[in-house]
């Protein structure tokens, strides 16, 4: 499984973590080795993603969580209130969604063959986020 970006977006739609890992260049022998967070960047220092280098990552994160917004609201309308928006799929990647009661949403991007992330995306929220992320954030 290759996770290629992993985004929190907080209940305002502000992206408040952002990480992308890349894909190294294929070899010579045609396969993509495993994926890396340290390409050198372009001129405009933003490394190239699936041979685009003209997006920012604030442009990426802004993509990303209208894509998530249209595609929950779309769920909700046509499947009822207790329908969910869980994840999907392009010829590319794989898009994985978790929102937590208070709203705020977790969305990793990985390769089109990986399996559901949901619980993963859970955990990361439970055991990383609510123990580092929002505990340290007040003043004791």
């Amino acid at each position: 499984m290759v996770v290629y970006s992993f985004y929190i977006f907080d209940r305002h739609a502000e992206c408040i973590y952002k990480r992308r890992w890349l894909p190294r260049p294929t070899s010579i022998s045609g396969k993509a080795s495993r994926p890396t967070s340290e390409i050198p960047s372009s001129s405009n220092g933003v490394p190239p993603v699936f041979g685009q280098s003209d997006r920012t990552t604030d442009d990426d994160a802004k993509l990303i969580f209208g894509t998530v917004f249209s595609l929950r609201n779309m769920v909700r309308k046509l499947g009822g209130e207790d329908d969910s928006f869980v994840s999907y799929n392009t010829s590319q990647y794989k898009l994985h969604y978790y929102e937590t009661p208070t709203n705020i949403k977790f969305v990793m991007l990985t390769d089109v063959k990986s399996p559901s992330m949901r619980v993963a995306l859970q955990q990361i929220y439970i055991n990383l986020f609510v123990e580092y992320g929002v505990l340290d954030s007040y003043p004791r």
